[in-house]
């Protein structure tokens, strides 16, 4: 008998027909984020589940779901899933890791440039019949300028011999002190340091408890007024209340966003009409191709786990122990 597995995210035809060789698949129906009874309802005799980071797993949920054996996301984001409730239960959590390094990366400096020429101002300029005119016509140079690296794992890498390329030196912060190999022009700071010191300041963590809320009023006054946060990771990263105050009273010179606390911001947030912001809407891994290799992978998770094996890009291998 097959094994039966919830799609979360309507895949495409060649997609769902590798899925169904091995597995009896029901397609949600649904392309944005499951109601709690909902999703209580669908996973009752459900074996697996390909999902995406709007669907959240929690211990209620896990609970009501006896058979099921793996969560994969599509997404290297996991902080929709409480993974303690999937260890106790048997249940492993898995992602699609490196394969949208390079994407985020790209993203990352294209937000750098954009901050650091005024691309978003001018562009209005022009549009309002305006050309040549304002003091947003005069951006900054990048070679010289000091980006600091805040996480330096996959992504941060990635984006550090990006900053290389443009002249920048480098800087990160994390739970080692000691540059990887092939990175040794990138020079650990404290992560008070790192914030003092840099002209740009980018996030590349993962939303834990130890990350929420990582910069907020604290951090961001040690920060130079003349730089600028850009933020590709996790919305919850950044307290968006103390952000916005920032930009207000000019404690920063600005930010770029690929990520937000609520997604999408309500009607009226304040972060809409905050000075100096650039937002774009969660678009570090959109492109064509990383998103197809997203999905291979996490398909690979979702039938290697439900053959029994343990899939490379596992949260919590020793949730087989459980089972």
């Amino acid at each position: 008998m097959k094994p039966k597995v919830l799609l979360a995210l309507p895949p495409p035809a060649d997609v769902l027909a590798r899925i169904q060789r091995e597995c009896d698949a029901i397609p949600s129906g649904q392309r944005g984020a499951f109601t709690k009874p909902d999703l209580l309802a669908a996973l009752s005799d459900v074996d697996g589940v390909l999902s995406h980071t709007r669907v959240p797993f929690d211990a209620e949920v896990f609970a009501a779901a006896p058979q099921l054996r793996v969560v994969s996301n599509f997404g290297v984001g996991y902080d929709n899933v409480d993974v303690a409730a999937a260890t106790r239960h048997g249940v492993l959590v898995c992602n699609t890791p490196g394969v949208l390094s390079d994407a985020v990366a790209d993203l990352t400096l294209g937000l750098i440039v954009a901050l650091a020429r005024n691309v978003v101002q001018t562009e209005r300029l022009v549009r309002e019949g305006q050309w040549g005119r304002g003091a947003a016509m005069l951006g900054l140079d990048l070679k010289g300028k000091q980006l600091g690296i805040i996480g330096f794992g996959r992504i941060g890498r990635a984006v550090a011999k990006r900053a290389e390329a443009f002249g920048m030196s480098t800087c990160f912060a994390d739970q080692f002190s000691d540059a990887p190999s092939g990175y040794e022009y990138c020079a650990y700071r404290s992560l008070e340091d790192l914030l003092r010191e840099s002209d740009f300041v980018s996030l590349h963590v993962n939303l834990t408890a130890d990350t929420a809320k990582l910069i907020g009023a604290r951090t961001l006054a040690l920060m130079k007024p003349t730089a600028f946060l850009v933020n590709t990771s996790r919305g919850g990263v950044v307290d968006q209340v103390a952000l916005v105050d920032a930009l207000r009273e000019g404690t920063i010179a600005g930010a770029a966003l690929d990520v937000l606390e609520r997604e999408p911001p309500a009607e009226g947030d304040a972060i809409l009409d905050a000075p100096n912001v650039i937002l774009v809407p969660h678009i570090g891994s959109a492109t064509k191709e990383t998103r197809r290799a997203m999905l291979d992978l996490a398909v690979d998770n979702l039938l290697v786990a439900l053959r029994g094996d343990i899939p490379e890009c596992t949260v919590n291998p020793e949730a087989v122990a459980r089972a």
